[in-house]
């Protein structure tokens, strides 16, 4: 009985040593940094368009966006692969609906320009990716 363990074991670690050398490398969508790279984008100009006395800061936004399609293409993921990837209608929602949650997570409240004013300004303050595309 003990060798069944063993054998099942053995047969876990080759199927993962295979799986991880056959498989592809990971979707666009699961690369961390294109990924809340946009994400972080899509709050600023939420805020942007929320609370009229902050404005985005539309070159540097452009460049952070042609930043992160340049690390996918880095990273060996194709312009088809890319473009079906800021194309993909599914993940834009996705994207959208997580980048409201932590929208409201930090504070916004809808219909509450102040509240989005209040993250804006912090967010601002702090110099993190969404504060470096707002002014």
């Amino acid at each position: 009985m003990k060798k069944t363990p063993v054998i099942a074991l053995a047969i876990c670690v080759t199927v993962a040593g295979f799986s991880g050398a056959v498989s592809a490398d990971p979707a666009l969508k699961d690369v961390a940094h294109v990924r809340e790279g946009l994400i972080a984008t899509g709050m600023a100009l939420e805020i942007s368009k929320r609370c009229g006395t902050i404005k985005p800061r539309r070159i540097r936004g452009i460049n952070y966006l042609f930043s992160l399609r340049k690390h996918a293409f880095d990273l060996g993921f194709s312009r088809a692969e890319v473009d079906a990837y800021t194309n993909d209608k599914v993940e834009e929602n996705r994207l959208i609906v997580i980048a409201y949650g932590r929208l409201q997570d930090l504070g916004a409240v809808a219909g509450d320009e102040a509240s989005y004013c209040a993250v804006g300004r912090a967010q601002i303050a702090e110099g993190n990716a969404i504060g470096r595309l707002l002014r």
